[in-house]
């Protein structure tokens, strides 16, 4: 068994002296792992970054063993980021997100190009992605659920099925409500900020809160819950990043950086 493809790498993790076991999501062949001799050394090192877009080599005897894995870098994302906090926290929850969610060897062809667009575009201009990259990104994580079975309907109220003045979600069914229906319920109903449902807007630090609430909420008892996994720890520091923002009203410095 043998394949290449282009390739994200999602995770990398150490396996003896110089080795790593990666996890790479390709669009053809869905999320694989193998094993990189030599992943670990100095030369391979800066291959096998979260974010990294490769040409991965895969193979093995038989199709159900771990196989090797052989990369060339293409684009180094990791790297364009690493002095830009919000960057770097944006690029390493949507690779923890893809590697824990998705299963293996099973094709997610449009999870994999957006997420391939999103990071190019975070790493080519990481200043641009702190004001405009943040909705893209939620928009990453309902496109996620929708392919994992768990899709969000926000096309109309779930009450009167009028598809204007949609301000809320139903955190049991993940279906819009418009604000005049809300009614008693309206406390208990998840904001939906309205960047998912206008591609053209942006949002703010508050509208971001909100749209990782409603995803997380989705993320949490669908994609991770089922599976009896907890969010991945760097959807939560992005989370507790943007919350610190919508209470300042502004984007946090470089200077908050970190992997």
């Amino acid at each position: 068994m043998e394949w290449e493809a282009p390739a994200l790498v999602l995770s990398a993790v150490p396996y003896g002296e110089s080795s790593v076991i990666a996890h790479v999501l390709t669009g053809e062949h869905g999320l694989y792992h193998g094993m990189v001799r030599g992943g670990a050394s100095r030369q391979g090192r800066p291959v096998w970054q979260a974010g990294n877009l490769i040409t991965a080599r895969w193979s093995a005897r038989v199709p159900d063993q771990l196989g090797g894995l052989r990369g060339e870098l293409v684009h180094a994302s990791a790297a364009r980021v690493l002095d830009f906090a919000l960057p770097l926290a944006m690029l390493a929850s949507m690779c923890a997100l893809a590697d824990a969610s998705l299963p293996e060897r099973e094709p997610h062809l449009a999870v994999f190009q957006e997420l391939t667009r999103l990071l190019a575009c975070i790493s080519l201009d990481p200043v641009d992605a702190e004001q405009t990259g943040m909705a893209a990104l939620i928009r990453w994580e309902a496109l996620l659920l929708s392919d994992l079975g768990f899709g969000l309907d926000l096309s109309c109220c779930a009450v009167s099925g009028q598809k204007h003045d949609l301000k809320w979600v139903s955190p049991r069914s993940g279906r819009a409500v418009s604000d005049g229906h809300a009614g008693q319920w309206r406390d208990r109903l998840l904001a939906l900020p309205p960047f998912l449902l206008d591609p053209a807007q942006d949002g703010t630090p508050a509208g971001w809160l909100a749209g990782l609430r409603l995803t997380g909420h989705f993320l949490a008892r669908d994609a991770f819950g089922q599976r009896h996994r907890p969010l991945p720890a760097a959807r939560i520091r992005l989370l507790d990043m943007v919350a610190r923002m919508a209470e300042n009203g502004d984007i946090p410095d470089d200077s908050e950086g970190g992997a």
